[in-house]
């Protein structure tokens, strides 16, 4: 897997609530000392004079960069705030009927948990791309992991991209480096003095 062609790709999670001011020049950072695949805002809040604010900044921040930005749950501001698609955190559902409204361009990845059947749900109902997890010790959800022979079984036997998110460690990006598309990072980052720092140490095992 040292062909950097080959690697996994990043994938960036915003962190639930952020000033976006103060959270703009670290994402910033990040984006400008590796290389992002895609930005998804995961707001926690409903408020969308809130989400809005911080998804005009981050937009302008991520397109200049090349970089797409999707939003968590809120599908119905893709198109009214100028953003690349949406992630569905429940599987397939809606997911038909978005990409009717959204078009063939729009950006749908559908979060779907450990299960395989949901997985395979999604990627029929036209996901472009599917995200199991936690795929590390979480006291989110249920406390089942994604083991990786869920994304070894994926990467063998279905086309649609794969993403690998939730409670990574150095040890789980190495062991999932051959078998996932996209690792997914955000709170294992955020919370530290030094996010570009963690960032670098945490996807290290997929560099070498």
């Amino acid at each position: 897997m040292s062909d950097a062609q080959d690697r996994p790709q990043l994938y960036l999670i915003t962190p639930p609530s952020f000033e976006v001011e103060e959270f703009a020049p670290k994402l910033a950072r990040i984006c400008d000392a590796v290389e992002v695949a895609c930005l998804r805002l995961a707001m926690a809040s409903g408020d969308e004079d809130e989400i809005s604010r911080a998804a005009d900044q981050l937009r302008e921040l991520a397109h200049a960069r090349d970089i797409p930005l999707v939003i968590e749950r809120h599908a119905l501001l893709v198109e009214k705030l100028g953003l690349d698609g949406v992630h569905l955190p429940e599987g397939a559902r809606d997911l038909r009927k978005l990409r009717k409204t959204l078009g063939d361009d729009a950006i749908i990845g559908a979060g779907c948990g450990t299960s395989r059947h949901d997985g395979m749900a999604a990627g029929e109902a036209g996901a472009d791309y599917v995200s199991f997890g936690p795929v590390g010790d979480s006291a989110l959800g249920t406390g089942q992991r994604a083991e990786p022979e869920l994304f070894a079984w994926w990467t063998e036997m279905i086309e649609v991209p794969v993403v690998a998110e939730g409670a990574l460690t150095p040890a789980l990006v190495e062991t999932l480096t051959p078998i996932t598309d996209f690792f997914a990072v955000g709170p294992e980052i955020w919370s530290t003095e030094d996010p570009l720092a963690a960032l670098k140490t945490l996807i290290a095992p997929m560099m070498g």
